[in-house]
């Protein structure tokens, strides 16, 4: 349940997991934490606890969450909530990690634009850092490539290439402390300068 903001409950069901230790036991998280939530993206705990409010379980917990990059907005979620993800927000460690491994990060392109775009649909839905960053590469690259060509980005790249940086950027931002334009700009000059030639997809 989200308020003050444009989600609806579709949105908020985007994503199918929770998140979970090595043993599969559901992992609490702590007031004051950072999580990555479902689509909704970078979230800290505000509050674990029951909700006083028309309609809501008196005997349920939930975790009431505030997405960093949306001011006002709030997110209440159930802590045993099993079909949405959640997951921390990874460390400076493993961005930094990931960022350098972008030259080695494989891409996601297939010729046939309906497949491609259900490959798209899915790495947004997987709230995986590294397939986020997979789609970013393949987009930048296809930009490339279609700029070469004297032609723009197609509508449908755009929207897509948005969505993956929304994500990849704000978590990047938050683990690595960093402004986020700063972040885009580094990340941009790795896929340009270092990327080798299997990495090159079609226009």
């Amino acid at each position: 349940l989200k308020l003050n903001r444009r989600f609806s409950l579709q949105d908020v069901f985007f994503c199918v997991k929770i998140g979970k230790n090595k043993e599969g036991v559901i992992k609490m998280f702590d007031v004051g934490e950072r999580v990555v939530y479902g689509n909704v993206g970078v979230c800290e705990v505000e509050k674990v606890g029951t909700i006083d409010m028309a309609g809501m379980p008196k005997d349920r917990m939930y975790y009431t969450l505030n997405p960093v990059f949306e001011k006002g907005s709030t997110v209440f979620t159930p802590v045993d909530n099993t079909k949405i993800i959640i997951r921390p927000v990874i460390s400076e460690e493993e961005a930094r990690e990931l960022i350098d491994q972008l030259t080695e990060v494989d891409t996601l392109w297939v010729p046939n634009e309906k497949k491609r775009e259900e490959i798209y649909k899915k790495a947004l839905r997987s709230c995986n850092c590294k397939e986020w960053a997979k789609m970013i590469k393949t987009l930048y690259l296809r930009r490339e490539s279609r700029v070469a060509e004297g032609k723009k980005m197609t509508a449908g790249d755009k929207k897509y290439c948005h969505a993956a940086e929304e994500y990849f950027f704000g978590e990047m931002e938050v683990a690595l402390g960093m402004d986020r334009m700063e972040v885009e700009e580094f990340t941009e000059k790795i896929i340009q300068n270092k990327t080798n030639s299997s990495g090159m997809v079609q226009a």
